[in-house]
């Protein structure tokens, strides 16, 4: 079962404010280009696993999610079966659309993970990014939701907020969660999209830093203060633990 996710944020080539953002969001140091694929780096945290990588794109910022599955081919066919379609594939990959649109990438499993722990900013308030959040619009609703949920056969929460379709919780130690949102009638697109989830111990606070580092601010939710990086890519900061799941 796949536990281990990676974030991957898609920034257009000239969004180099964007990426030293990110860096400074997360507390950890944008790495080289990889060599075999120099539009992607990693943000290195000090101790355990990166999950968090930066790849250069040449369309509109966005992101997208990377699974570590141990039999690349059968989870392929497994995925392909529950509705997802093939875009391309690599000796080390393979690139599917969800039901709903969503870009994602299965990877090759790694034999061992360690979280990296949370980062700690001024007066000890901590932060690490915790969750992604899938926003589905009205359309697949009734397609999208479930083939996560059997992608990511994991623990699920239920949120009594109808904006919210559920969270999907990997088990201790993993590094992301999955919250499936339900897109309003006034934003409702053609697919399915991802955004990126910073948990912290003060959202205040840990907003206002941002906004001094270069984010706008888009509006408050019960939980959650919605902001936007240099590149235009919309995140929010939450009061999930940093330490969740």
């Amino acid at each position: 079962m796949t536990t281990w996710l990676h974030a991957v944020l898609e920034l257009p080539g000239s969004a180099g404010a964007a990426a030293v953002f990110w860096a400074e969001t997360l507390g950890w140091p944008l790495g080289d280009p990889w060599p075999d694929h120099p539009d992607r780096r990693i943000f290195s945290p000090p101790a355990g696993v990166a999950y968090v990588h930066l790849q250069v794109v040449p369309g509109e910022p966005g992101v997208h999610l990377e699974l570590e599955v141990a039999d690349l081919a059968a989870e392929t066919d497994r995925l392909v079966a529950l509705g997802a379609s093939r875009v391309a594939s690599a000796g080390e990959g393979q690139t599917l659309r969800s039901p709903g649109g969503l870009r994602f990438g299965l990877v090759r499993e790694r034999r061992h993970h360690r979280r990296p722990d949370p980062v700690t900013g001024p007066g000890g308030r901590r932060r690490r990014l915790v969750q992604v959040c899938l926003d589905i619009p009205a359309r697949h609703v009734g397609s999208e939701p479930d083939f996560w949920r059997a992608t990511l056969p994991w623990r699920e929460v239920a949120i009594s907020d109808p904006e919210f379709l559920g969270r999907l919780v990997p088990p201790s130690g993993a590094p992301l969660q999955v919250l499936l949102q339900r897109l309003g009638d006034d934003d409702e697109g053609t697919v399915t999209r991802a955004h990126l989830d910073l948990g912290c111990d003060d959202i205040a606070l840990e907003a206002k830093r941002l906004r001094g580092r270069g984010a706008a601010r888009l509006h408050d939710g019960d939980g959650f203060l919605a902001l936007r990086d240099p590149a235009g890519l919309a995140f929010c900061v939450t009061a999930n633990s940093p330490d969740a799941p």
